[in-house]
């Protein structure tokens, strides 16, 4: 019964801490959350990023 809970508190652990780096990156303007661009990203897209055509250039 121990080894449940303590998987079940690992991955609350993890949503958890997914969810405060969401939360705080989206509280700090970056709008392609992963994307290394995102805070001077002018090519973003409603529902994505297109940052990745800014190394060709």
């Amino acid at each position: 019964m121990w080894k449940e809970i303590v998987a079940i508190a690992v991955i609350v652990l993890i949503i958890g801490g997914a969810l405060f780096y969401v939360i705080k990156a989206k509280k700090s303007g970056k709008k392609c959350i992963g994307c290394p661009y995102s805070c001077g990203c002018k090519n973003t897209k409603k529902g994505g990023c297109s940052c990745s055509s800014q190394n060709n250039e």
